[in-house]
């Protein structure tokens, strides 16, 4: 059982705004590359030195864990299990790969530094989907949590434009068009489709670093695919593990790690509507260092008649090892995005313009054209000058010192500045939102009573403070001037502890036990004012909201063909701090009585690989809410979305996944994912109605109930045409209700993709692999939508009245695009 507690605090705490200054790509650069040379002079010197420091392999992709429990706790069986030997790190198969070192040895690569895996009582069978999932601070690996370790490998020859690219086949994973061209609202299981922007309710990790910010927000702009090498996705409730706002679960992005990349690695992808993307990664591990650097500049027109984008990105990541007992790992990110914003639409301007054409101005729009009210003058997006211009910055540290074999401790500390300029329909958000997030753990390693165990104990602290304003657009090229509609100050904090246990019972069963307390603060004021500059109006609020999240599961293994999962987990999740202040007509005002959302979920799953190549699972699950928080379009179009609790609701539903090896060259891959959300208990105050609507028994508005995607591809194995590849894919979304009453529809679709790629290896000269790819995407032109945001029901609404009203709800999805590339690697 979820456990809270909320209360309010005497008064409001107040908070210094904090500045940052924009960080210089070029300075991660030149730091990477100082630090190889310092690297090689240090080798050259080490070379004459009668003892030297053997760094492992850093790499945050893990494959079978299990071998290291199946040393300690080996059981009889009719079916005999293989031993499986941690190896040194080699690039996954079917990536270009570098010319191995006379010492590498192809096989699982190590894991994160501080894992310290000796004793991996919870490691499920290789080949399982969650065999490959890396460790996180506190866990070894999945256990018994439904996860999925993705390679990037598939996605080698493939155009992989932004996260939709690489998480659309996982199953239990939805995804729909945000605020920009790379801005993807990612959902587990519906967990973010009731959000209007960014991705809620999920925790993002890049290389074990939380990107999340204390608030909750975290947003896919800064990810860039061809940064990683594998991506890990946590499903299910799991605030036990990773605390605040993990209520639909975690996802690990993984980069390169320096080692396997061993030089540099030039691609380019270009496609319809002007897509050019130039990336280069580069890496080099020496004696006791290891680095990666990735670099990538993205623009493009869009498919929209506004949509002109162009975003630059920078990921590194540095391991330095001055001793064998210490180990350093260090990380850089750095995103600036700027990009044009077309105006959401409502269903019937979807179906007339989807892709908002001809709407340079309001004068002369052609039909269809979506616009809104700019101080009483009616505006297109393009003629307003509707953008995004935001940046990005984290920066973080990693220390693991290993006490004894069997004990190590971690501490990581990580810096993230979010500066926004960004319109919310009619305004603008400006803000500069410098977080600070510091964990400390320490892992234990045992037997006792001859039962291998993993133990972790921690605790944590993260802190925003917010100073932000909300400016009220005039009409652009107008006499009249901006101003300032409201500001906030105030902060958001949490600390807490967390512990986790695992621990195997005997050779095939493992069992998984853990809980985090957690302490949020949420302080601050927001003043409104007039149009002459005077305060009209001032909400304040001091919460103070406690929580704890245990889980338990259980991980069977009879054999090396089936795994057994079953798991109770929890999860929850406090308002965002902004989120108090936006009235249910979308204007600021009084919305702190909005609570913490909780849920408890249980698990049910197996996962079967019969023989080498073939991979199946399922798994059911059913999660019961309590005050979820639901937002929405306000009333008035143009204005920032509301956000309320509802106070039961249910979801449930499968995931089945497959990837089968038909022959040596031909594979099938499929994911499945059926999901059912009902509100149980929600009054809604509709407007215009004298009283509440009761929505009890109701559908859950954006939710798709039936998500399928399907692959076969062909891949010569040998012969002249080695490297010669094709695939077709098939993507199927149901239709979902977007509002409350279940009255408006949003249709579903159907898309066909098809891929044609080459790839070779080569012995001479500085190339060391060469890649290229051609790929249409969307081949029947089918128009679809790609997002829509939820919207408000009036009293006496229709479908036929919501079609027109529901303003600022749709995007349209991609119409037939066509997309080559090329990627080079030395």
């Amino acid at each position: 059982m979820l456990i809270q507690a909320d209360r309010l605090k005497a008064g409001p705490r107040t908070t210094r705004k904090l500045h940052i200054t924009s960080h210089s790509s070029t300075f991660a650069l030149l730091a990477v590359l100082s630090l190889m040379a310092a690297g090689d002079a240090a080798q050259a010197q080490d070379a004459q030195a009668q003892e030297s420091i053997s760094l492992p392999d850093v790499t945050v992709q893990q494959e079978a864990q299990k071998a290291a429990a199946q040393a300690t706790a080996q059981k009889p069986s009719s079916t005999a299990k293989k031993k499986v030997v941690a190896k040194r790190s080699a690039p996954p198969s079917g990536v270009p790969k570098p010319a191995p070192a006379p010492t590498d040895v192809a096989g699982a690569p190590s894991p994160l530094p501080g894992a310290n895996l000796s004793l991996s009582p919870a490691a499920g069978n290789p080949g399982a989907p969650s065999s490959s999932v890396a460790s996180v601070p506190g866990a070894s690996g999945a256990g018994a949590q439904t996860a999925t370790g993705i390679d990037m490998a598939r996605y080698a020859n493939t155009p992989v434009f932004s996260v939709t690219d690489i998480l659309h086949d996982v199953p239990g994973v939805s995804l729909k068009q945000g605020n920009g061209p790379r801005d993807m609202g990612i959902s587990i299981r519906g967990s973010n489709a009731r959000n209007g922007f960014g991705i809620r309710n999920i925790v993002i990790l890049d290389d074990g670093f939380s990107v999340t910010q204390p608030d909750g927000l975290s947003r896919s702009d800064l990810i860039d695919p061809h940064a990683y090498s594998g991506v890990d996705v946590w499903r299910g409730p799991s605030s036990a593990l990773f605390g605040n706002y993990a209520t639909g679960g975690a996802i690990n992005f993984r980069t390169w790690p320096g080692g396997v990349i061993d030089g540099i690695e030039y691609g380019v992808d270009v496609g319809s509507f002007n897509y050019l993307n130039n990336y280069v990664v580069g890496g080099k591990k020496g004696e006791n260092w290891e680095a990666s650097i990735f670099s990538s500049d993205v623009r493009g027109d869009g498919y929209y008649g506004y949509s002109d984008f162009n975003t630059q990105t920078v990921n590194a990541l540095i391991t330095y090892q001055p001793s064998s007992t210490d180990t350093f790992t260090f990380k850089f990110i750095n995103n600036n995005v700027y990009t044009e914003l077309p105006f959401r639409m409502s269903l019937n301007n979807f179906n007339t313009n989807p892709f908002q054409k001809g709407c340079k101005t309001y004068a002369t729009a052609a039909a269809g054209c979506e616009t809104l009210s700019f101080m009483g003058t009616r505006q297109t997006a393009e003629q307003a000058g509707a953008n995004r211009d935001d940046r990005r910055t984290i920066g973080g540290v990693r220390w693991d010192h290993e006490f004894s074999a069997s004990t190590t401790g971690q501490v990581q500390v990580v810096i993230d500045d979010r500066n926004i300029s960004q319109p919310t329909g009619t305004t603008r958000g400006l803000g500069d939102y410098l977080s600070y997030n510091v964990t400390a753990g320490v892992t234990n390693t045992a037997t006792f009573a001859g039962l291998p165990m993993r133990s972790y104990l921690g605790a944590f602290w993260n802190y925003l403070p917010v100073d932000a304003q909300t400016i009220l657009l005039a009409p652009r090229d107008s006499v009249l001037n901006d101003r300032l509609q409201s500001d906030q100050v105030g902060s958001t904090e949490n600390f807490g502890a967390r512990a986790r246990h695992e621990v195997k019972l005997t050779d095939d069963v493992a069992v998984i036990a853990g809980a985090t307390v957690e302490r949020t603060s949420l302080d601050g004021t927001q003043r409104s004012y007039s149009a002459g500059g005077a305060i009209t109006q001032t909400v304040s609020v001091g919460r103070e909201m406690t929580n704890v999240a245990p889980e338990i599961g259980l991980l069977y293994t009879p054999n090396d063909q089936w795994q057994l999962r079953a798991r109770i987990g929890t999860g929850y999740g406090t308002p965002q701090f902004s989120n108090l202040f936006i009235q249910q007509d979308g204007n600021p005002g009084n919305n702190t009585d909005l609570k913490t959302q909780s849920n408890i979920g249980y698990d049910l799953g197996a996962d079967w690989t019969p023989v080498k190549g073939v991979t199946l699972s399922v798994t059911g699950f059913y999660e019961f809410f309590t005050n979820e928080i639901v937002s929405q379009a306000s009333l008035t179009p143009g204005r920032s979305n509301f956000s309320y609790n509802a106070p039961a609701s249910e979801h449930r539903g499968v995931e089945l996944m497959a990837n089968v090896a038909l022959t040596d060259s031909v594979r099938l891959t499929a994911a499945y994912l059926y999901n059912n959300q009902i509100y149980t208990d929600y009054d809604e105050v509709v407007s215009g109605a004298p009283n509440a609507v009761s929505r009890a028994g109701n559908k859950i508005p954006g939710i798709s109930s039936n998500e399928l995607t399907a692959r076969v591809s062909y891949d010569t194995p040998s012969g002249i045409y080695k490297g010669v590849g094709a695939y077709v894919e098939y993507q199927w979304h149901d239709g979902f209700y977007m509002e409350n009453a279940n009255l408006l529809w949003a249709p579903g679709y159907q898309t066909v993709d098809v891929n044609v790629h080459y790839e070779r290896t080569l012995n001479w000269g500085p190339i060391k692999s060469f890649l290229a790819y051609f790929e249409v995407r969307n081949v029947l032109d089918e128009v679809y939508i790609a997002s829509a945001n939820n919207i408000a029901d009036r009293d006496g609404s229709t479908a036929e009245t919501l079609a027109q009203t529901g303003t600022g709800s749709i995007y349209a999805g991609a119409p037939r695009t066509f997309y080559g590339g090329m990627k080079v690697r030395f």
